[in-house]
């Protein structure tokens, strides 16, 4: 079952990496953005939560919370967390409900083989706990991006200037010049 924008999210409990409970119900008034990945140190889930990580404040002044959510356990999240210095929870679904209530636990297929695994998708949830934004396509690199609607403002650094004009601006090096005498 696909979830869409504007329906109610699924209630859930799961635990997050220190073993707390975890509710949707009790996230009510809080904005929450809710994704989905497939694994724990692995590239594409590392450079999407280095992302997060690296714009969290522009994602907490926004007013959100962020979770992140895989099918590995507590162990693998505090590695993850201890490894990236995710500074938010990391929610374990070991028997993917969760997934499974959202949709994420879908077949993919590799290399002709087919089997089950998480789709990366993040949910948007808002303080009445309704979804109000579903990305699918989410882009790794540039997820507070399509989180935010805008280039995070922590993120934006004025542009580098071109290499000609780096090579133009720099000084010149002096060079010796060696005389060497031929004896007679």
């Amino acid at each position: 079952m696909k979830i869409k924008q504007g329906s109610k999210a699924p209630e859930f409990s799961v635990k997050d990496q220190n073993g707390e409970s975890v509710t949707l119900s009790g996230l009510k008034g809080k904005k929450v953005v809710l994704y989905f990945y497939p694994k724990d140190m692995t590239p594409g889930c590392t450079a999407e939560s280095c992302n997060l990580r690296d714009n969290y404040k522009a994602l907490q002044k926004a007013g959100y919370e962020v979770f992140g959510i895989s099918t590995d356990d507590e162990k693998s999240h505090q590695k993850f967390i201890a490894k990236e210095k995710l500074p938010f929870r990391l929610l374990a679904d070991t028997d993917k409900k969760v997934h499974e209530a959202f949709g994420t636990w879908v077949e993919k297929s590799m290399y002709g083989r087919k089997y089950m695994g998480t789709a990366r998708v993040t949910f948007l949830i808002d303080e009445k706990g309704i979804i109000s934004e579903v990305i699918e396509k989410v882009d790794t690199k540039n997820h507070t991006d399509q989180i935010l609607g805008s280039p995070a403002p922590e993120k934006s650094s004025p542009k580098k200037p071109a290499k000609k004009a780096v090579k133009a601006a720099a000084p010149k090096k002096k060079t010796k010049k060696t005389i060497i005498k031929k004896k007679k």
